[in-house]
């Protein structure tokens, strides 16, 4: 005997997920889901070409034959200095008789290591300093607000030179190949670090006064609860795009770090930025390939991070951002008005 509120015998219900889960995953990636046209192709190329550095990154042993600092052969045999691409070294060599191909897909590891340490740690130190600068004011902000303008009267590439040089040797007990790496992104982090704090604490200041954040107040809610719950979700949303537009900028500027000569050194990891230098002398002989390989990796990794970065603005932005127009049947309307029944077609 089986009443409405059991199940018959031999049947499996499937299992519920509540509405309310993954509700602020969904929303957020709504925007995306909803990209039509030129936006979403953007997008897509974008993701494109930076996976590409990804998988060398990732892959870096299996892609390349030879490791970025590898001269000899198995048999002992140098490689040509400054050699044209061949069968043996499709990009050519260097004049440190390196591989080229092992210096691009080897420095993709180097330019995204660099480019997420910056990142992440800029946005760990920046939004919460904003987030805590805005809503209380006061002392606090004004000390740290003159901070980051002092951080902002360098010039960018400056300060990062001044930052490595200050760090370098800092990091030894990382280990020999990731002490370069942590220095250089350390020098970026420094860069980056004022954006996030002006962005978010401007945003913080207009939210704080909003009802619902009064309401908050009013009802008790300890100053963290309302930042956490009531604040940062509606002051984040311009966090993915500026990430992504600095990590392009990271990459500029790690590559002028090498072309100075302060950023990774040759010995430590590929590098794409003091590959350039070295090439420089080279270009007037005829010698291309030195130059024109690295500097691509460059343009086609900065190319997409940018595309990632613009595209994510137009979607992300609501001031920005174009919904899809779904057209309307005034028939169905009329009958839905009438109370007419609907035929489906």
């Amino acid at each position: 005997m089986t009443s409405e509120f059991m199940a018959p015998a031999g049947s499996v219900e499937a299992p519920t997920v509540r509405p309310g889960r993954f509700r602020g995953l969904r929303r957020a990636l709504a925007p995306i889901g909803e990209a039509r046209g030129l936006p979403k192709w953007v997008l897509y190329i974008g993701i494109g070409l930076v996976l590409i550095f990804v998988v060398f990154a990732i892959f870096a042993p299996l892609i390349s034959p030879y490791n970025f600092d590898q001269y000899l052969t198995s048999n002992g045999v140098r490689f040509p200095k400054s050699g044209a691409p061949s069968g043996s070294h499709i990009f050519g060599t260097n004049i440190r008789q390196e591989d080229v191909f092992a210096h691009i897909v080897y420095g993709s590891r180097t330019a995204l290591e660099v480019i997420v340490i910056a990142v992440v740690i800029s946005m760990v130190v920046g939004v919460p300093l904003g987030l805590f600068s805005g809503y209380y004011g006061g002392p606090l902000d004004r000390v740290l607000v003159l901070i980051m303008d002092a951080m902002f009267a360098f010039p960018s590439l400056l300060l990062a030179i001044l930052i490595a040089f200050l760090l370098r040797g800092k990091f030894g007990f990382f280990g020999a190949s990731f002490s370069g790496i942590m220095s250089a992104a350390i020098s970026i982090t420094v860069i980056y670090i004022p954006q996030y704090f002006r962005v978010i604490r401007n945003s913080v200041i207009s939210v704080r006064e909003e009802p619902y954040v009064e309401a908050a107040r009013v009802l008790g809610a300890k100053p963290r609860t309302v930042i956490a719950r009531y604040v940062l979700g509606n002051v984040v949303q311009n966090v993915p795009v500026i990430a992504t537009l600095n990590a392009a900028d990271a990459l500029l500027t790690l590559a002028g770090l090498g072309f100075l000569g302060y950023g990774v050194q040759p010995t430590e990891a590929a590098e794409w930025g003091y590959d350039l230098q070295r090439a420089l002398g080279e270009a007037a002989g005829g010698i291309w390939w030195t130059s024109v390989y690295p500097g691509l990796a460059i343009v086609l990794l900065v190319t997409g991070l940018t595309l990632v970065g613009e595209s994510l603005n137009d979607l992300l932005n609501p001031v920005l951002r174009r919904r899809q127009l779904l057209p309307v049947d005034r028939r169905e309307m009329e009958r839905s008005d009438a109370g007419e029944p609907q035929v489906a077609s």
